[in-house]
């Protein structure tokens, strides 16, 4: 029987190792403390991180779980500490990421007396969770355990809690791992295509004329690259990508067109407005990527492909809804697809790419140093084959714009939440995974200030990773809106930044600051050659845009480019001021 007597504690980790999971984020306290105990007897085979705040420690499993597509682990105490969790369950459960948070409990002779940092966590995190459980009985942690893994990972994968009270830690029980297979009510893997299905997919698709896809995160998800690829070239149908897609197909493709949506490039947007079929692969028609519901792609029909039947028909009606895995769907689908013509139609939309590219910022000659600069010379200096966080703002579109992604999960982002301060926490977590990939975190100097702590642990864990703050003096994004559309009144939006270069050093970083675009690409070199982590404060232009821009509630063609520089040689935008 292999049975031997173990405490609660140590039931968690045999259970976490089980499931050959090999770093755990965590922060210990009190309600956590024995499982903290327990750890030192498996110190061999689990490397915990000491972060330095609990929402720290989801967004690291958040990162691990990204780059990897395994399930990252996060732990905390009772009370403040698992509600510093509160916005890294929200993260990864509006981006679909498989992590599970164990956290202790107050002893379950006291709950629901208002102990001692007691809070009903599994009540408080139902609407962020894919599943939750409070466990009273020790005889049923190990089994638990193993089903918050099989939930958070299934399926459309996200987020699971396990909330564990001290005195269950604390219990001992003869122990045997339980190896049965997980077996949940209700719970079915998706059904690939119908044939039915197969055939109206065929023929909506050799009936087009102006066919376009939409990749989405669950390509890279489903690992259906190839598949998507295969489609896209036997049918001749180009490709835009959601954010969150970047990287599941790759963008030298010459099918490939760019990003879509609010801040996506303008020939992709005219696409899908014009198009008479959109194939949308692993996606959600968030609000980002429509714009107005009643007008989006008008005379298109649609096809859904989603392994989530939640979100078909959600946002957007669809004539052909496909419940399943994408990868299985189209390989389905793609042996019974024949050469279809659309030269005339993939012309058109290049026609529109010509016409905007003379719109760049990086096509403009200019005196200030632009973060669409940074992040394309951050492009050429890694040779395009990095790892990359981003934060969220001004810098997490421009990454989405200027830095060209050949391979999925190297875009790490928050993208349905939009959590500023996950990048950093997040990049520490994922270099657990890519120990050998060049990793750089690119972050705006607010969205930083928010989990900078988590420099303590970048130093303490001797990562190698690169952070590029990108330092404007303002929220920029923020101040972006209040320009256009609050008559430049920026009401609390420019933001004091520390000397991060002082800063740095006094974690023991070393840290560089960049002021000309010459010295971006000289500064990264010496970057580059640091064995652990490095930082470079990038001083840019504090008025610069974003473009083009969809307004909230326009059209996904009515988009604002951005404006050709004048005859005086300065763009609208551009003033000499320092941010310092």
């Amino acid at each position: 029987m292999n049975e031997r007597k173990l405490t609660g504690a140590e039931i968690i980790w045999e259970c976490v190792v089980k499931e050959q999971v090999d770093v755990v984020f965590g922060y210990p306290g009190g309600a956590i403390l024995p499982a903290y105990d327990a750890l030192e007897k498996y110190r061999d085979k689990i490397h915990h991180v000491l972060v330095r705040h609990e929402q720290g420690a989801t967004h690291m499993a958040d990162g691990f779980a990204r780059a990897s597509g395994k399930v990252g682990v996060a732990m905390a105490t009772s009370g403040p500490g698992a509600t510093n969790m509160i916005t890294g369950l929200a993260t990864a459960m509006m981006d679909s990421v498989p992590i599970v948070c164990i956290t202790g409990q107050v002893p379950s002779s006291v709950i629901g007396s208002d102990a001692f940092q007691e809070i009903d966590i599994t009540g408080s995190t139902i609407p962020v969770t894919k599943h939750n459980y409070l466990v009273m009985d020790i005889h049923e942690l190990a089994d638990t355990i193993k089903e918050a893994f099989h939930v958070a990972r299934s399926g459309r994968p996200g987020p699971v809690l396990v909330d564990i009270p001290k005195d269950i830690q604390n219990q001992s029980i003869d122990f045997q791992y339980p190896e049965n297979e997980i077996d949940m009510p209700g719970v079915v893997n998706p059904p690939g295509a119908t044939d039915e299905q197969i055939n109206t997919l065929i023929h909506m698709i050799e009936a087009a004329e102006r066919p376009f896809i939409l990749a989405g995160h669950g390509i890279i998800m489903s690992e259906a690259t190839g598949q998507v690829i295969q489609l896209s070239e036997q049918a001749n149908i180009p490709i835009g990508t959601t954010l969150l897609g970047i990287g599941g197909v790759p963008a030298s493709h010459p099918l490939v067109f760019g990003m879509m949506g609010m801040h996506g490039e303008t020939w992709v947007n005219q696409a899908i407005q014009e198009a008479d079929l959109l194939i949308a692969c692993g996606m959600r028609f968030d609000d980002r990527v429509t714009g107005k519901l009643e007008n989006y792609s008008p005379n298109s029909k649609k096809i859904h492909i989603e392994i989530d039947p939640a979100e078909i028909n959600k946002n957007i009606h669809v004539e052909l809804p496909i419940h399943g895995d994408l990868q299985t769907v189209l390989s389905q689908v793609n042996p019974l697809m024949k050469k279809q013509d659309n030269r005339s139609w993939l012309r058109r939309i290049d026609s529109w790419r010509k016409e905007s590219k003379g719109k760049d910022i990086i096509h403009q000659d200019t005196e200030m140093l632009m973060g669409a600069h940074v992040i394309r010379k951050i492009w050429e200096g890694t040779k395009g084959d990095a790892l990359i966080i981003t934060d969220v703002g001004q810098h997490q579109m421009l990454e989405a714009q200027y830095y060209e992604h050949e391979d999925p999960r190297t875009l790490l982002t928050s993208g349905g939440l939009g959590t500023m301060g996950f990048s950093l926490p997040a990049g520490i977590g994922a270099s657990f995974y890519e120990k050998d990939r060049e990793i750089w975190i690119i972050v705006g100097d607010g969205s930083f200030q928010m989990t900078m702590t988590e420099l303590g642990t970048a130093v303490q864990e001797n990562r190698n990773i690169n952070i590029a703050i990108i330092n404007n003096g303002y929220l920029g994004m923020v101040r972006q809106w209040q320009e256009m559309f609050y008559e430049a009144r920026y009401s609390e939006t420019p933001i004091l930044s520390p000397d991060y270069v002082k800063l740095a050093g006094a974690y023991g970083l070393e840290a560089f600051r960049v002021e000309e675009l010459g010295d971006v690409i000289p500064t990264m070199r010496k970057a580059q050659k640091q064995s652990g982590p490095s930082l470079i404060e990038f001083v840019v232009e504090k008025h610069d845009m974003v473009y083009p821009m969809v307004p909230t509630g326009a059209d996904l063609h009515e988009m604002i480019e951005r404006p050709v520089k004048p005859s005086n040689g300065k763009l609208p935008s551009e003033k000499k001021e320092s941010v310092l």
